[in-house]
């Protein structure tokens, strides 16, 4: 495996992947210099932070309240909701596209899919947004802390109808389930006390934790051993004191970063790790990043480039500007994955599921559709009873933007990159930055054949979109 693969292996797993002007400069330096760079880079942040205008439902008094103007306000509260997300969706997108904060972001979309919540109160996403930035490589008890007392977590999870005598289980479970210790790391009686904790638990209209005394669950709790007036606080402390915490997070982050078919062994050892630095995020990523085994050839190119992730990847490869950002929300409908609108609690599957029929052709099809600034053809599928919608109810015109891709791709410093080679170095040279594997002879003839050597730009232009436009294209 050549020195240049590992280092696109390392910016494609720390971030969403370099320009070829930067993995140039990066060679000329040890690639633990550039793992401690993408650290240093993401150090600093800047939030997330739109404008947004507020989607809640008129407050002014009404004299006739008939439900036609119930009606009326209820649908301009959603309509803006929908297009306070869009926004807050594109200015991520864009954020993930330009920030040199690679890694940061990356681990902050990690934690967007594990804590996933779908939200239709833009203010509230944008404030979950934030804090995934804010602890996305500090420490994970802060940040599980925070984001239990999250409202849009609370909301999502129903956790604002918890209350004394009436307990509501949904956030307690998936807090141990999919959050913390993972399947059959706890009873169901350890879910009946963990939400007697967490009653009273809330947020106000503002966006605001609030703990409402009046229906907290003041009687004694035991769990996992510990018994006592237990508060959600001592909950979430008993679990991150549970070694199942650290197993599980190490796990679902190496599958994510590494590789999708577990290494126990080694997920073990970083485990043991993570639990006696007390969680520290940056510490598990550095020990992910700078060992060898991460650079082994079975962990090159092994898995499947998010829709999302395929996106940003493309835009910052070639300085792609998009005049009209709209069909990026179309994209991630219809690739499967869009930002602020995970299917369900347990966030997107990943892998092979990123791959079926329909979503291959879209994605082989893509660069071509952003290269040519051509229209995107495909229907868009009326659901009303589907939450986080973003251009369903829209009229027939408005659809229309949502399928012209309209973009200005800067291929100059691309182009300027290869222009040195000899015409038959081309391809292979292409072909070592674009793909994280080799092709057959094959391949490259066939790509040959369809290459434009009228002169060198158009060559190199021509090899590019044929590349990108192959499966192996689709791996990281």
């Amino acid at each position: 495996m050549s020195d240049q693969r590992k280092l696109q292996h390392l910016c494609l797993r720390a971030g969403f992947g370099e320009k070829i002007s930067e993995i140039k400069k990066s060679l000329t330096y040890p690639l633990s210099e550039k793992a401690k760079q993408i650290f240093l880079n993401s150090a600093d942040y800047t939030e997330l932070n739109i404008n947004i205008v507020s989607d809640y439902s008129s407050k002014k008094s009404v004299s006739d309240n008939s439900q036609e103007i119930i009606k009326s306000e209820k649908k301009k509260s959603a309509k803006q909701s929908r297009e306070n997300i869009r926004d807050l969706n594109l200015a991520w997108l864009h954020k993930m596209i330009h920030d040199k904060s690679q890694l940061r972001e990356k681990m902050t979309f990690f934690w967007h899919g594990h804590f996933a919540c779908r939200m239709r109160i833009a203010s509230f996403a944008q404030n979950q947004n934030n804090i995934l930035r804010k602890h996305a490589l500090g420490k994970f008890g802060d940040l599980l802390m925070e984001i239990s007392k999250d409202p849009a977590m609370l909301q999502f999870l129903n956790n604002q109808q918890n209350k004394k005598f009436s307990p509501n289980e949904n956030f307690a479970r998936e807090v141990m389930e999919l959050f913390t210790l993972g399947r059959g790391n706890y009873s169901e009686y350890a879910i009946k006390e963990a939400a007697r904790a967490f009653t009273g638990w809330g947020f106000n209209r503002d966006g605001e934790f609030v703990f409402r005394k009046n229906i907290h669950d003041f009687d004694e709790k035991s769990f996992f051993g510990k018994t006592g007036n237990l508060t959600g606080e001592d909950i979430i402390n008993i679990i991150l004191e549970n070694k199942k915490t650290s197993e599980f997070i190490t796990g679902k982050i190496y599958k994510y970063f590494v590789n999708e078919k577990p290494d126990q062994d080694i997920i073990s050892e970083l485990a043991k790790e993570f639990f006696r630095s007390d969680y520290d995020i940056e510490g598990l990523m550095k020990n992910i990043f700078l060992s060898d085994w991460f650079y082994d050839k079975k962990n090159i190119g092994a898995m499947i480039k998010s829709p999302v992730e395929l996106i940003v990847g493309l835009s910052r490869t070639f300085n792609i500007n998009f005049e009209n950002p709209l069909p990026l929300l179309a994209l991630q409908k219809v690739l499967g994955q869009m930002l602020f609108n995970p299917p369900n609690v347990a966030g997107w599957a990943g892998g092979k599921n990123w791959i079926d029929s329909s979503s291959l052709m879209y994605r082989l099809k893509l660069p071509e559709n952003i290269f040519r600034s051509s229209k995107l053809e495909f229907d868009y599928k009326e659901d009303p009873a589907e939450e986080g919608e973003m251009y369903s109810k829209f009229s027939n015109k408005e659809k229309q933007q949502y399928k012209q891709m309209r973009a200005k791709t800067d291929l100059s410093a691309y182009i300027k990159a290869f222009a040195d080679l000899h015409d038959k170095e081309i391809l292979d040279e292409l072909s070592e930055y674009l793909l994280q594997s080799d092709l057959n002879k094959s391949i490259k003839k066939t790509a040959m054949s369809y290459a434009d050597v009228s002169n060198k730009e158009n060559l190199i232009e021509s090899l590019t979109l044929k590349l990108i436009t192959l499966p192996e294209y689709q791996l990281c």
